[in-house]
Order: structure tokens, then C-alpha cells, then sequence
């Protein structure tokens, strides 16, 4: 008997058990077979969860309000509901569920609520600063797959905050992209580009985000840190952040996302000549990392 054959009665007067199972059998008959198992046991959850806690109708009303001011808030350059999904440790544990990695390979962390697609292009060498505020940063290192080889023609998207905490996107007044770029490892799978010093910053705290670790007194601070996307033909693409080592909230990290693989020193140098050749007078960084790609499972095919 299909779900709209069924008597009206059947769904009359229902117990906490037997509504909980009217629901389960509500989707029982959904195309996807997946669909089907990830929303009973979603429903599953949330009717234990609902009886745990013994959650009264204000606090139901509360929650609703609270997903419907993420989703009012969220717009293309902010998504609060990943920075939800962040602070509540959901996209690492979905991370590292879906991205086991061989030792010796790049590990993944959190996607952010700050990347945008279509980043302007650059050569290696060039400032892909473009004018945000902030001590130089000279950034180099390679992309390789497990055996050591190169991998000429990588496709690595960065971003990242300013010295003043902020991500380009969070700057209205700013009508060209800033500390935030892409470019092509080259025949011997190099990169080198110039930015600014990453800076530790608070996630965005006025919003719904930010009323919650309010209430739980958390830290909203992120340690410094640059994001890097990398893609290539026949390995798995990697999204990852480099920390800064020595970082204040390197062990309190907002959303969870360090781990002992991806925090590389940055080297501080008063004056002088920087990578690129040019001569300072004034204060600059640089780092160095290697990032290497699992082979993607067609590829290994």
C-alpha cells in the first residue's frame, strides 16, 4: 500500500512511537535509496534529540528563528550557514570522513565561508596582494604527488585575511579583489608569489554564528593562516589552509581546523633583500611549503 492509499485514520492520535514511525514510513517510498536512508535516520536523530533534552515549544521557536536569520544573512560573499557548520565541528568531522589521506599527503580542513570562485589570475612571481593592508609576505614552495615527482600546471587558489582581520569580501568599498588570486605551478611544479602577512581574526560575530559561541562564552578567534585549493589532472584536488606556527589560537582555532601537517613557520626579516630580489627597507615574511596530491581513484585506475 502506497503512502497516498493509506487511510486518513492511519495518522490519527498518534503516541511519540508511533508518530516517530508514521514519519519513518513517510519516506519510505522516495526514489533514491540514499535520499531515503540519510532522511530517516536524520529523523530518527532529531526525535531522540527532541526527547532528550525534553524541548519545550519556545525553545523549537527559538531554533527555527535562529536557522531563518543564518539563512537571511547569508548572501555569495558571506555563507553563515558554512561558518554554522564550522563552529559546531560538523565540516570536520564531514572532512575527515571524506578525505583519509596516505601519509606523507596534504591533509584537507575547512572550506571557509570566504572562497570565490573565478579569482583573478596571476604569474608566478606577481603581488597577489593588490593593495591589502599588511607586512609583505613572500610565499613559495612546490606541488608534487606521493613518489616525489612534480606536477607541473597545478591549479592553486589562495586567499586569505589582511592585517586587519578581513577578508576582501568583507570590505564593501574595495571594487577588485585583494589577498586573494590563482596561478600554475610551473614545469618543475614551483609556485612563488608575493601577498601579505596572515593575521589571527575573529569569524563574523554579528550574526546568528556569533549570538551562539556568545551564549556558550567561545572564542570566535581563528589563528593566522592562508587558504590554498589545489587541482590537478589525475590527483585529488586538496582544500587546505597553511597555519602560522607560534600563533596564539594555533590550539583554540574557532572552527577546528589545525592539524600539526599544515602549521609551516614564517619567517619575520627586519630589512633587506626579499625573494623576489628587491630590496626592503621595511619589515617582511616568508614561508615556504610543499604540498602533495593523492592520486585520484580514476587515475589509479
Amino acid at each position: 500500500m502506497t503512502l497516498d492509499n493509506r487511510s486518513t485514520s492511519q495518522r490519527r492520535n498518534l503516541t511519540d512511537e508511533a508518530l516517530i514511525q508514521e514519519v519513518l514510513e513517510s519516506f519510505s517510498h522516495a526514489e533514491s535509496p540514499r535520499f531515503q536512508a540519510i532522511m530517516q535516520a536524520l529523523i530518527r536523530h532529531l526525535h531522540d534529540f527532541l526527547r532528550e533534552v525534553n524541548l519545550t515549544e519556545c525553545e523549537w521557536h527559538q531554533a527555527i528563528t535562529f536557522l531563518t536569520n543564518t539563512g537571511q544573512i547569508s548572501t555569495e560573499k558571506r555563507q553563515e550557514f558554512i561558518l554554522l557548520s564550522d563552529t559546531l565541528g560538523a565540516s570536520m568531522q564531514v572532512i575527515g570522513m571524506n578525505n583519509k589521506k596516505a601519509d606523507g599527503a596534504t591533509e584537507a580542513t575547512v572550506f571557509g565561508p570566504f572562497y570565490v570562485k573565478d579569482s583573478p589570475h596571476y604569474q608566478n612571481g606577481d603581488d597577489i596582494a593588490n593593495g591589502a593592508p599588511g607586512d609583505p609576505c613572500f610565499v613559495e614552495g612546490s606541488v608534487c604527488a606521493l613518489d616525489g615527482s612534480p606536477i607541473p600546471g597545478a591549479l592553486i587558489e589562495i586567499w586569505q585575511a589582511d592585517e586587519d582581520g578581513l577578508y576582501d569580501v568583507q570590505k564593501p568599498s574595495l571594487s577588485a579583489a585583494a589577498a586573494r588570486g590563482q596561478l600554475l605551478t610551473d614545469a618543475e611544479g614551483r609556485f612563488y608569489f608575493r601577498t601579505v602577512s596572515p593575521e589571527p581574526y575573529p569569524i563574523p560575530s554579528d550574526g546568528p554564528v556569533g549570538d551562539l559561541l556568545r551564549a556558550a562564552r567561545r572564542s570566535p578567534m581563528r589563528p593566522a593562516h592562508i587558504h590554498f585549493r589545489i587541482q590537478a589532472a589525475g590527483y585529488e584536488t586538496v582544500t587546505t589552509h597553511v597555519f602560522k606556527a607560534g600563533d596564539p589560537y594555533i590550539d583554540s582555532d574557532a572552527v577546528f581546523g589545525v592539524k600539526d601537517s599544515l602549521i609551516a613557520q614564517f619567517h619575520r626579516v627586519e630589512h633587506g633583500h626579499a625573494p623576489d630580489g628587491t630590496r626592503l627597507s621595511e619589515p617582511f615574511w616568508t614561508m615556504q611549503y610543499d604540498f602533495v596530491l593523492m592520486p585520484s581513484a580514476t587515475h589509479e585506475r
